[in-house]
């Protein structure tokens, strides 16, 4: 499970933040060659613990004040034994390995049961201890942990034995959490002492770590260890960028911080209005101070924190908020409600940024000290999620509140969110371990969701930028294969309209449930399991995707327009065919164009370099011939990719409606890297203005490049 490394003299390398008395920058390390040395000759302490675990039982004891310790000691004893004589490459005994583990999720907050598997997870692994061998000593539960978290082999698997792994992994983690958390702290003092190996290893694991094991963490809620992590894979993927900001945070804490002063500016007005509180700095890690200089360009002296103020109660962050919203001036824009409106992660706080008298700008969070807890360990801090919960203001009982209640008023269970039910449905379709890898990290690389309405008074949890396809297979499954057309907050709405945030849907389904899809779904499609479904029907169909052309390369007239129906005498070979123009390149003239015969004889056309083209083709679908006919008003979608600005969009759509074209729809996607790509569908007067409109958009400022709209074909 480990990997290992270390510097040539023996001695645990770590990518360390700065850290100063005055600016704690990361968690204090343990001293591991001294803890090698406790753990292998260290004797027990008065209670009974061997010395080795005594920071491990220290820091249980903290969230757990009465834990029964006997079975840490049990498992500490045979994690020892069975690992004796195991050495990592840094020439430390590898029995730090797992108490190192262990620690990390015992200053989390994980309960007992999660540290007796930490302690022994590597041991099927590594060791001759069986799995039979731990569940009569510990166990279902602990024997189910330790099995999560076991590697296959790479004998058995080859090169498949990563993404099966993983997917082993994420089964498991659907019917306990902990696994997951469990490899994340695993993960963690992995990339710690990472530091030896060799460079492109360190790159390869790196990168694992950056698309898959970072957004589990974000969607888990386990930001403490999300946070490291981002730092450490930082140094290694961007040692440029990574030593500059490294640079600048020890420039700032060689300086005075302005945010002492409103710091403590904030506690007398607080304890002036009588509310209980506790004002913190929180330093930015380094991935933080990076973004907020990518974004800006330049960074202000509050730039390097945070304020944080804890309170006991709900009612009392709201107090604070209206205390520094009185007594400082607000920057409203930043202000945010994650109490009422809780992220999909469990995370709550108010959000805010005030100004100081002297113009200084603080960014603010306000939270409860339970908030505090779920917002930094997450789903760890649930404790055991599936014992009843333990009080009103239990930590289970936080994050409960946050993930709401089922349509059934049942408790929703906050330990498998529908992020991760979702993900482990469409895991089950993907045919192949390089399907599920590929599809894995891009449905974890999309980093907001939405919550739509069903017309039946459900909810449904989509990506950004998901469309009715999407809603459809999320609530109906392969019956979504006979989706004929939705409604979005009660208007009539194509497939692929893109849905926002609070839309109400309702999905019209065929009569025909023998039919299936159209290859056209494809180009407007968001989540993987849609986009498997949709895929493994017209590759098992093929014969229900296309009908067959009387003639080798038959002809049909197209006119402009998003559908046509063309007359009987415009067709040859596919007579009465209903023509589309594809919406995964939304073809105009003059486009060279080319068309497909899809289900029911219509005839689908797209542009010629669109890669559905070469998808159909590669999967031995006839083309039809197809010709533009008089033009007329046309549909077209464009992408602007511009630079980050206010009024950006506001600009945009003004030199769209002054050349006289309709907006149909627009989509603006979350900027990243000061930079923003927004998606418009257009209705032309006539498609010879095209041309000119793409050259208007250009001359907004800050818009670099306008092109027309292409989706990745499907592999």
């Amino acid at each position: 499970m480990s990997a290992e490394a270390a510097s040539p003299n023996g001695a645990s390398p770590e990518i360390r933040p700065v850290d100063n008395p005055g600016r704690r920058r990361g968690r204090a390390r343990i001293d591991l060659r001294r803890l090698g040395r406790a753990a292998l000759f260290g004797p027990a302490s008065r209670s009974g613990l061997p010395d080795a675990i005594g920071h491990v039982a220290e820091a249980h004891r903290a969230h757990f004040p009465d834990a029964d310790l006997a079975v840490l000691r049990r498992a500490y004893v045979l994690a020892e034994t069975s690992h004796r004589g195991q050495m990592r490459k840094s020439g430390e005994p590898y029995i730090t390995h797992p108490l190192a583990v262990t620690l990390i999720l015992a200053e989390l907050g994980a309960e007992t049961t999660t540290l007796t598997a930490s302690l022994l997870h590597d041991t099927v692994e590594d060791t001759e201890v069986t799995l039979a061998q731990v569940r009569e000593g510990f166990g279902d539960e602990v024997c189910y942990l330790v099995d999560g978290v076991t590697k296959l082999e790479k004998v058995d698997y080859g090169a498949a034995a990563e993404p099966e792994t993983f997917r082993k992994m994420l089964v498991a983690t659907g019917d306990d959490v902990r696994v997951m958390s469990i490899k994340l702290a695993d993960r963690l003092h992995n990339m710690r002492t990472l530091g030896v190996m060799r460079p492109e290893k360190q790159a390869r694991i790196a990168k694992v770590t950056r698309d898959v094991l970072i957004p589990l963490a974000e969607r888990l809620g386990v930001q403490a260890l999300k946070t490291e992590l981002e730092d450490l894979v930082f140094a290694i993927l961007n040692p440029e960028e990574y030593e500059i900001t490294r640079a600048l945070i020890a420039a700032q804490d060689a300086n005075a911080d302005p945010l002492v002063t409103i710091a403590e500016d904030v506690r007398r007005v607080l304890r002036e209005a009588g509310i209980t509180a506790e004002v913190l700095i929180r330093p930015r890690h380094f991935v933080s101070v990076h973004r907020v200089r990518t974004k800006r360009g330049e960074l202000c002296p509050t730039d390097f924190g945070r304020l944080l103020v804890l309170v006991g109660e709900d009612a009392d962050c709201y107090g604070v908020l209206g205390e520094l919203h009185t007594c400082f001036t607000p920057v409203i824009s930043e202000f945010k409600d994650f109490i009422a409106s809780p992220k999909f992660n469990l995370y709550q706080s108010l959000h805010t940024a005030v100004a100081s008298a002297g113009g200084d700008v603080a960014e603010v969070l306000i939270r409860t000290h339970l908030m505090h807890k779920v917002a930094e360990a997450g789903v760890v801090a649930l404790g055991n999620p599936y014992v009843p919960l333990d009080g009103p203001h239990s930590a289970a009982t936080i994050a409960n509140a946050a993930a709401g209640t089922a349509e059934d008023g049942a408790r929703v269970d906050p330990s498998r969110p529908g992020w991760l039910s979702r993900l482990l449905e469409w895991q089950e379709s993907a045919p192949d371990p390089d399907t599920f890898w590929s599809t894995l990290r891009a449905d974890l690389a999309q980093d907001r969701e939405i919550t739509v309405f069903r017309a039946d008074g459900g909810t449904l949890g989509l990506p950004a930028g998901a469309s009715c396809v999407d809603a459809a297979y999320a609530q109906h499954g392969e019956k979504a294969h006979s989706c004929i057309g939705a409604r979005v907050n009660g208007r009539l709405a194509t497939l692929s309209t893109v849905l926002s945030d609070g839309d109400t849907v309702q999905l019209l389904l065929a009569e025909d449930t023998a039919s299936g899809p159209s290859p056209d779904w494809l180009g407007h499609v968001r989540t993987p399991g849609a986009r498997i479904a949709i895929t493994g029907w017209l590759d098992a169909h093929p014969e229900g995707a296309a009908a067959p052309a009387a003639a080798p390369r038959p002809s049909a007239s197209v006119t402009g327009g998003a559908m046509r129906r063309a007359a009987a005498g415009a067709v040859v070979g596919v007579p009465n065919a209903t023509v589309r123009l594809a919406g995964c390149c939304t073809p105009v003239p003059p486009d060279a164009v080319t068309g497909f015969t899809v289900r029911g004889g219509a005839v689908t056309v797209h542009r010629e370099g669109c890669p559905s083209v070469t998808r159909m083709l590669s999967l031995g679908r006839p083309p039809v011939e197809v010709n533009w006919g008089a033009t007329g008003d046309c549909r077209v979608t464009l992408v602007a990719e511009a630079f980050g600005r206010p009024q950006l969009f506001a600009d945009l759509t003004e030199a769209i409606a002054t050349a006289g074209v309709a907006v149909v729809s627009a989509t603006v996607e979350p900027p990243s890297e000061q930079r923003v790509r927004h998606t418009y569908t257009l209705q032309l007067p006539d498609a010879a203005g095209l041309p000119a409109l793409m050259r208007t958009m250009r001359d907004v400022p800050g818009v670099y490049d306008v092109s027309r709209a292409q989706h990745p074909a499907t592999a």
